[in-house]
């Protein structure tokens, strides 16, 4: 089923993709020049949804078709009555595939996104060709796991509620809407700062962290996928000197661990690399294309 929107939007036709137990989720498909050919699927990050993509995207359709799409609750999509385990999530995107499938697939995710497309590739990794992981939530991260990050995550969502409920919460990220283009910068500032987003991040965040854990003895295997990671190169956003440290070097174990990694730092970047140097994370998927 196809939304009635606008056909020209930089990040492509909309379209409804139904899930087993009867939500929907809302995408948006660049068809790309080979209809036989690869498919990208793109996932944000904790609270961002497709329009955080709309600088990277348009950069893989001559090559593979690309899709970005909103999860569960954010968007356009509806909020799931379930519980956002990275689990569920992680099913969410595997239906996903079956629907725009077989593939082969290239999954790219950033930041909470990194083990999302992680826990989907290692459920099915006979279809995906390569994971792109941009400036990844990773469990090899201790600091993650200590008592300050986890009461600085409170106070983060916290606020935020308080900001979405006055309407200013948006003003905080006018530097990351202006880098967008005009169509996407209009869906993210009507969609992306409300107070369902943050209700959606904070069921999210219940488990999230908890479930994460478990992967530092038992992490999903993806066997001989190729896995490329690109770190932020500069602290900021949210990340000090010290908390960007341990993020990269969790980032360079990952792709160590790879049977096929490369580990790259976008020079340019703190944490929201798709829109500080989208250019790098195009560069890097494109390599994983196959032939």
């Amino acid at each position: 089923m196809t939304a009635s929107v606008d056909r020209a939007h930089i990040q492509g036709t909309p379209e409804w993709v139904p899930l087993p137990d009867g939500r929907r989720l809302y995408a948006t498909v660049l068809p790309g020049e080979r209809p036989d050919g690869p498919t990208v699927v793109f996932e944000a990050g904790a609270g961002a949804g497709r329009s955080s993509w709309a600088l990277v995207q348009p950069g893989i359709a001559p090559h593979a078709r690309a899709i970005a799409y909103d999860r569960s609750g954010l968007g356009r999509s509806a909020p799931d009555p379930a519980d956002r385990t990275l689990t569920r999530m992680a099913a969410d995107l595997g239906a996903l595939l079956d629907h725009f499938g077989p593939g082969p697939f290239v999954l790219v995710g950033h930041s909470a996104g990194g083990p999302l497309v992680r826990l989907a590739a290692a459920r099915g990794p006979e279809r995906i060709v390569g994971l792109v992981l941009v400036d990844p939530t990773d469990e090899a991260a201790d600091v993650l796991f200590g008592s300050r990050f986890r009461r600085l995550e409170r106070m983060a969502l916290g606020l935020g509620s308080t900001l979405a409920a006055l309407g200013l919460l948006r003003p905080l990220f006018r530097g990351q809407l202006a880098r967008l283009p005009e169509d996407a910068r209009r869906d993210m500032a009507r969609e992306g700062f409300t107070t369902g987003v943050l209700r959606t991040q904070r069921r999210q965040a219940r488990t999230y962290l908890d479930e994460l854990a478990t992967w530092r003895d038992t992490p999903p295997s993806t066997g001989d996928v190729p896995v490329t990671v690109i770190s932020g190169g500069l602290p900021g956003d949210g990340m000090d000197s010290a908390m960007r440290a341990a993020a990269n070097a969790s980032h360079a174990l990952r792709a160590g661990r790879a049977a096929k990694g490369r580990h790259v730092v976008a020079a340019k970047s703190g944490h929201y690399v798709p829109l500080t140097d989208p250019e790098v994370v195009v560069r890097e998927i494109l390599a994983l294309l196959p032939g």
